[in-house]
């Protein structure tokens, strides 16, 4: 078992303009840490989502700030139940400048458009994300 850059060196230029988007919205904590848990096995899936969601698609600022990046985020990881990913996305979002206003916000149009369920447990983690990162901030 390789890495994606075994196949292609010039990957390693988005790898590198991604990673640096990452620790931003998501924390160098805890990019660092889910980067030093990487095996042999999960290498180049940690590397594709690093290449391609943040080295081409959150690098598109002149399209999308990263604050509307974040909000679509937590509506789309809502609707799919992906609830780590969604604290994650909560607070990379507040990170990225959204106010719990702007979270609530798309978080009662999940309800709307996905259902109450979703919606509810979306507003728990959200809540719990937000909690933890005013904690983190503190300490």
């Amino acid at each position: 078992m390789g890495s994606l850059f075994d196949k292609d060196p010039e990957l390693k230029k988005l790898y590198e303009k991604g990673l640096e988007v990452r620790k931003k919205v998501m924390g160098r904590e805890y990019v660092e840490k889910s980067l030093s848990q990487t095996t042999d096995f999960n290498r180049e899936l940690q590397e594709m989502v690093t290449i391609f969601a943040w080295g081409l698609i959150w690098t598109r600022d002149d399209v999308i700030p990263k604050k509307i990046r974040s909000l679509i985020n937590i509506g789309i990881l809502s609707c799919l139940n992906r609830q780590n990913e969604l604290k994650l996305h909560v607070k990379g979002a507040i990170r990225n400048g959204c106010t719990e206003e702007e979270i609530k916000e798309v978080l009662l149009q999940v309800g709307a458009y996905c259902g109450l369920p979703a919606a509810m447990d979306s507003f728990r983690i959200a809540q719990e994300a937000i909690k933890e990162l005013k904690e983190e901030e503190k300490g």
